[in-house]
């Protein structure tokens, strides 16, 4: 029982926050493979809710969302709240110039386009975490 506890504390909290159905499945899919405690949310109002609950180590964040809150506006609030230690991997179909300043100000520790490789998300969200564990 004791192990099975210390693995639980050890799963990175990874929230998967896309309107799109197809996208949250092939996140899903593609950390499937029991380091992380998964979670989604489908627009920024469900994110900013599950981020108060869960406060996840790294959050896997679209940006265009139906709703009145966009993924710009959910990183925001991430950076400006007490998740600092909250990675934001913004993941976007927005590739111009202005989009990718838009998402630094707002706080995006990466941005990175659709389509995107789910192998080198992968390598990317690994690097995060162990710099993470080397932090605690």
């Amino acid at each position: 029982m004791e192990n099975n506890e210390q693995t639980e504390r050890t799963l990175t909290k990874l929230l998967i926050v896309d309107d799109n159905p197809r996208i949250r499945n092939l996140l899903r899919y593609t950390f499937s493979d029991g380091n992380y405690e998964l979670f989604e949310a489908e627009d920024g109002k469900q994110a900013l809710t599950a981020i108060l609950k869960v406060k996840p180590n790294i959050v896997l964040l679209d940006v265009m969302m139906p709703g009145e809150i966009d993924g710009f506006e959910v990183c925001d609030f991430i950076k400006s709240s007490t998740l600092i230690n909250c990675r934001v991997i913004l993941l976007t179909a927005k590739g111009q110039k202005d989009d990718f300043q838009k998402g630094l100000d707002s706080g995006a520790d990466i941005y990175i386009t659709k389509p995107f490789s789910p192998s080198s998300l992968i390598e990317i969200v690994e690097n995060i975490v162990a710099k993470q564990h080397q932090q605690n």
